[in-house]
Parts: C-alpha cells; structure tokens; sequence
C-alpha cells in the first residue's frame, strides 16, 4: 500500500456539494476511493510540464477525474501539425496559446477545477518558484534540457516526477521519485550527444500513442494522491504499440547519483542547455539549425532562389528519408535524395569541387551532415536554414508543410 501524498490537514475543509457528487458517482462507489479519496483528489495539485501530446490526455483525465487544482506550463502556439495527436486542441485553436485552449478545455470537462496557467518557459530561474505548490509534478516534455531541469527541481523540493515520453510507436513510463527510489539521473547520468536521438518533430509519433501514456501517468498521478495500488517508483515500463507488448525493469537508486546520491554535487539548477549541449524545443518553427557549429554556412530560402534564378551550378543534396521525400521534394530542381544515414557510404557520389547545399524537414539533420562531410574534404557546404519546409512557406507555397 502506498502512502497517500495528501495531508490530513489539507482535508479538513474539503466538502463535495451535490453535483460533484453526482458527477463522482462512478469513483464514489469504489471502495478504493469512495468520499474520501474523491475529497483527496478535491486537495490536490498537480502540475503538468506541457500542454501538448501527453499534456492533453493528462489536463482532460485528471479534470475529469476531480483533481482539485491543475497548473500548465506551456508558451507555444497551437500549430496545425499538432491536431493529429494533441487532443485537447481544435482546428479552431490553430495560432491561439496552447494554454488558452487547454484552459476552456479543462473547465469545460470540470468548472470545479482551479487552473493554473504558466505561459513561459520553464527554466533554471523559475522552475523552482513553478514547482513547489503543487503534491505531484508530471513531465510531458519532449526534449533533454526541459526533462533533466524537471528532474533535478522535483529531487530538490522533494516531489514525485510522474515521467513519460514518446517516440514513433514506442513510448516509456515511470515515476522519479528520490525520497522513496531512484530519480531520472540514475538512469540516465548524462543526455545522449546531441542530434543522436531526433525529436517527436523529426522522428514523427503515432498519434494515439501519447493518449496510451498519458492515460497511464494520469493513473499513477491518481494512484499516488489516493494512496493506493503498487506505482511505478524504481519500475520502467517501455511500451511498444506495434507489438501491443509491454516490457518491465527494475530500477535502483544509484548511490553515486550526482543529485539524490549519498555525495550529491548538484546542490542547485544548472544550466540545462549547456548541458544537453542542445537548446530546449521552443525555438521556432524551423528549430535549431541556427545554433549548430559555427563552421556550418547557412543559406536562406530566398537566397538560394536568387542563386538558383542567376544559373549557379548548385548541387542540391536532400539528406532526408524516401517516406518524406514522398510528402513534398525539390526533384524539379535537380534535388538528389541521399539519406542522411547513407551519405558517407555514398561519398563517390558525391563532389568536392562541386558547391553543395544540404537540406532536411528544417535544417537539423542537414547540419549534421554537413558536419560529417567537412573532414572528408567537402568545404563547399552549405545549409538550406529551415529547411524545405521553410522553403515551401516562403519561396515555393505550392508544396505542403509537414
């Protein structure tokens, strides 16, 4: 039996009135939750980091279910890419604060909800300040810096960390929890080099997926206030929806960990950019093509129609995958396709004497390239900055964006 996180003093004044409890009715006849557990739900505060893929499944659930007082932090835009998973917001919502749509949303499922709204960044200067009025922290991010600041501000206020992510068609889950268990950095001491592991944005995500996981961080949310049930502190699960299979691990708390160790020598938040030796995702839209190495020229979209329209003899590698090539291309400009895992096997095809412009979706991938074509005698390099999608939104709007 778990240890119910709610204090009996934050009950004393806690009531339902007749609507909530018609509106309880299926929880109230469980005897796992019953008047009191739902008047614990009533106290409770849960802070979600993201009102996107996870966060819209997370905010709608745990509204539905009565939790008391439900914070978002969030400071992006709805975009149309986001309506194929991101259910919490409309085509309507296309263009407003995520926050805003998440709100009407939340209090439309439950007036009797308290919603907080954080329309900034979380970062080293704030998160701490965010984090602690709320009993139980949910992480909903999808990127290093924001997941290990998260982390490292729960260990410090001594919050649970209720952890998921996506990916494709695998998605994991935990709780980091340092008073009772392991903490995200011991499992992961160090974020893996940067462009090694691509985003939601670059890697795609089936849609349903963080429906799945979300739904099962809001349970274990939910089953940390209530005190019931075995949760999933110093447990992972890794779910993979192609296979419908789920695989467990035992997690143990690393003695040695830098922040919940015996010795901790993280005392106080870092700067988790420097870090992750990569910026958080809450760029832009073409992300962080502009913050690569320096030694990698890039070239705007009108630039290099301009180069094009002048008969510059260009060579216009496309270093994405033959699925994306599919979605929209810039064959009729004599683009070659060359997957980025594939160029230096494929270096023969490839000129040193011949200008280069390398491009991707936005301008990561083809950075990375270019980065690895440099110590093969390529100097004749440059990237598309933002990619062909930026291509198509400010030179070529006949092709889609995706």
């Amino acid at each position: 039996m778990q240890t119910c996180r709610i204090s009996p003093a934050a009950l004393d004044d806690v009531e339902l009135s007749h609507e909530e409890v018609q509106r309880y009715s299926r929880h109230l006849i469980m005897p796992e939750v019953g008047m009191a557990g739902q008047k614990k739900l009533k106290a409770a505060s849960v802070l979600l980091i993201g009102a996107g893929g996870l966060g819209s499944p997370l905010a709608m659930y745990l509204s539905a279910a009565g939790i008391g007082r439900i914070g978002l932090v969030d400071y992006d835009v709805v975009d149309r890419t986001n309506l194929q998973r991101q259910i919490m917001h409309g085509t309507k919502d296309v263009g407003r604060p995520k926050l805003e749509s998440a709100k009407a949303r939340i209090l439309d499922i439950n007036p009797h909800v308290q919603v907080d709204s954080y329309p900034v960044p979380l970062t080293s200067a704030n998160a701490l300040d965010i984090i602690a009025p709320y009993d139980v922290i949910i992480d909903g991010t999808d990127n290093f810096p924001t997941r290990y600041l998260t982390n490292d501000a729960c260990v410090l206020l001594g919050k649970p960390n209720v952890y998921g992510s996506i990916f494709r068609f695998e998605g994991q889950l935990s709780i980091f929890y340092a008073k009772e268990g392991p903490c995200y950095r011991c499992l992961f001491p160090e974020p893996p080099p940067p462009g090694l592991v691509p985003s939601c944005a670059e890697g795609g995500v089936l849609g349903i997926l963080p429906g799945t996981i979300g739904a099962m961080q809001a349970t274990e949310a939910i089953k940390l206030i209530l005190g019931i049930g075995a949760n999933m502190i110093g447990r992972l699960v890794l779910y993979d929806a192609l296979s419908m299979e789920f695989t467990e691990f035992k997690l143990r708390k690393n003695a040695d960990c830098p922040i919940c160790g015996s010795n901790p020598t993280i005392t106080d938040l870092v700067d988790y950019e420097q870090f992750c030796g990569m910026p958080a995702h809450d760029r832009s839209l073409y992300t962080a093509a502009t913050d690569t190495d320096s030694n990698v020229r890039q070239v705007s979209p009108a630039e290099l129609k301009a180069r094009l329209d002048a008969g510059d003899p260009l060579f216009i590698l496309d270093v994405r995958e033959p699925h994306e090539w599919d979605i929209s291309n810039l064959g009729h400009l004599g683009a070659q396709l060359i997957p980025k895992g594939e160029v230096i096997t494929r270096l023969g095809e490839l000129s040193t004497a011949q200008e280069i412009v390398v491009h991707c979706r936005s301008g990561v991938r083809s950075a990375a390239v270019i980065q690895d074509l440099q110590p093969h005698g390529f100097k004749k390099l440059w990237n598309l900055d933002g990619g062909i999608n930026r291509w198509a939104k400010e030179v070529e709007p006949s092709l889609p964006v995706y």
